[in-house]
């Protein structure tokens, strides 16, 4: 069983395993299923916006990560969307604070050095030449080719109701206007048009003008089979002993996700390698999936009380079915 924690003073420092986030986010390692490639190739081949639906912890940020790596197309730039995001926000941040207090002091200089880009503004100053970025990057530029990015917009329906309408023909066009900067547009070169996808977890309808203008896509839960290569392809190589664990494991799993459970909130993808990770580790007399272990670990996958308990009967339930 796990022992890193006893509650004890202990004579040595307990050695900790690495944590596996980054293994678990490993671009590499993550399969799209077909449905999903070819609108991923619909959504380019238009140079529309890719739009993902489907519930929480279902794959969809992590297929703009595998985008951006498969593509060679350097690191995802990713906004996160927040309850008090603006349009603006998408593509910089403006400094009005340090603006002020600057001028109060007579040192206004450029003002450009006040702003911060974010991701979509990042993205289409890449794709310009360096001599026309050098005019709004006041830290100077590095010189780099016109290039082409991947922009990740997540979990957009956090947004206010207002965002998608506000972003419309920004998105649309690639190009956003900076007021502080005397009102100066700023348009992506169309030769390398940034790729954008944009998730939504559903927790409010969007907009009809915003739908329009993308590709549309649902992401489906994995099936039990995929579940099992997922696991093999993200953790196969590092956790040993995982391949006699899974069918059981996704069974179990498969069992916790079923309607009628009761169950809150169903564990998603992430939670579902977390747990797989505990199993291998947690493991007493050599019997990872073993009543006690299972107990132990169910809250990497049930997150309040009454799911837990919940989650308990399911388990229990599945260990006699098990032991038929």
């Amino acid at each position: 069983m796990l022992d890193f924690y006893t509650g004890v003073v202990r004579a040595s420092t307990a050695s900790m395993p690495p944590s596996p986030s980054a293994r678990l986010a490993d671009p590499a390692a993550y399969l799209p299923a077909p449905d999903l490639v070819d609108a991923v190739n619909v959504a380019l081949l238009l140079g529309q916006p890719l739009l993902l639906t489907g519930e929480p912890g279902c794959g969809k940020t992590q297929l703009a990560d595998n985008l951006a790596w498969s593509l060679g197309l350097g690191p995802l730039l990713k906004f996160e969307t927040k309850s008090d995001s603006t349009a603006d926000s998408l593509f910089y941040r403006y400094d009005s604070l340090r603006r002020f207090e600057a001028s109060s002091r007579h040192e206004v200089g450029d003002p450009a050095r006040f702003l911060t880009w974010t991701a979509l503004g990042r993205a289409i100053l890449a794709t310009l030449p360096p001599e026309q970025r050098a005019r709004f990057c006041a830290a100077g530029d590095d010189g780099s080719a016109p290039r082409r990015s991947v922009v990740l917009i997540d979990e957009i329906d956090k947004a206010p109701r207002d965002f998608p309408n506000d972003v419309l023909n920004e998105l649309e066009h690639l190009y956003f206007r900076i007021p502080e900067l005397g009102d100066v547009v700023l348009r992506a070169d169309n030769r390398h048009r940034p790729i954008v996808v944009i998730t939504s977890n559903s927790e409010r309808d969007l907009p009809e003008p915003f739908l329009r203008r993308c590709v549309f896509h649902h992401v489906t839960f994995p099936d039990d089979e995929t579940l099992r290569r997922i696991a093999l392809s993200h953790l196969g190589a590092h956790v040993r002993g995982l391949d006699p664990l899974l069918d059981q494991a996704v069974s179990l799993f498969t069992a916790l996700r079923a309607d009628g459970t009761g169950l809150s909130r169903r564990p998603g993808l992430a939670e579902f390698l977390n747990w797989l990770v505990v199993l291998a580790h947690a493991g007493t007399d050599g019997d990872p999936l073993g009543v006690r272990t299972l107990h132990v670990t169910i809250g990497v996958l049930a997150k309040t009380a009454a799911d837990v308990e919940r989650a308990n009967g399911v388990l229990t339930a599945w260990l006699a079915d098990r032991n038929r």
